[in-house]
């Protein structure tokens, strides 16, 4: 969508330019014959063929820039669905880049009833154990979330790399199993923080004691390492390219008449 805004402004000022530069300036003499006119602006029919192919041209030549620009790179997302680990594994730095503290792999099946604290995908989920559930990043992360069963209200809070808290978002009840929850409620309940500057580490706390949630399908959203495109600056230097070739080939036509 943004190459085509370009592509309009850019059309746009080809197109005065053509007309501008088919018109004698004020006060000179035309440097050819105009002997046929087309409509009351007194431009005859060479300059307008000739100012129609000075703008065919040059929307070619933005074409071409545009293929060569880089494109923009979307942000990086990310979903860890805990799966492939034994029942009751300690989740600490199995993930690369993540390290978790006070959670624990629970089994739909075996560990937990699926039918009061169903997974969100798949059969394993990651529950607080000993504690609130904290996650530290080794790159900040722009937000970070997950599908939530609880039995007690949850916090989710985000730090920087100073411990200072930059975020935080609760839940919707006090309790969504799917048992026991709140009316209105159902299991898997989406919450998320998001900090556009990078949030370093983040924790989710329900009971302080622990056992009191299962988090599914935890999404990290990080920022692409691909330079953005520079969008004004290949504006500029399509529009400089344009009336470039346009001037190029105005003394073309100059010399062949």
């Amino acid at each position: 969508m943004e190459n085509f805004g370009k592509l309009g402004l850019y059309i746009f000022f080809t197109f005065v330019y053509a007309w501008i530069s088919v018109s004698p300036g004020r006060g000179q003499a035309s440097s050819h014959p105009r002997p046929r006119r087309i409509g009351k602006a007194g431009l005859d029919k060479g300059d307008f063929f000739r100012m129609l192919l000075r703008l065919g041209w040059t929307t070619v030549l933005f074409l071409l820039l545009v293929l060569a620009s880089p494109p923009a790179q979307a942000d990086t997302v990310t979903v860890y669905d805990f799966e492939g680990f034994d029942d009751l594994t300690s989740l600490t730095t199995q993930y690369s880049g993540l390290a978790f503290s006070n959670t624990i792999i629970l089994t739909a099946g075996i560990s937990i009833n699926e039918l009061e604290f169903p997974p969100h995908s798949g059969v394993g989920v990651a529950s607080d154990d000993g504690g609130p559930i904290s996650v530290s990043f080794a790159v900040p992360v722009l937000s970070f979330g997950g599908y939530f069963t609880y039995a007690l209200p949850l916090t989710l809070t985000g730090f920087d790399a100073l411990n200072n808290q930059i975020a935080a978002a609760n839940t919707a009840f006090s309790s969504n199993d799917g048992l026991y929850g709140d009316p209105g409620s159902s299991p898997n309940e989406f919450v998320s923080i998001a900090f556009a500057q990078g949030i370093s580490s983040v924790t989710i706390t329900g009971s302080p004691e622990g056992g009191s949630f299962v988090l599914d399908d935890a999404t990290l959203t990080t920022e692409s390492s691909a330079v953005p495109e520079p969008s004004s600056f290949y504006l500029l230097l399509n529009l400089v390219g344009g009336f470039l070739l346009v001037s190029f080939r105005k003394r073309l036509f100059c010399k062949s008449l």
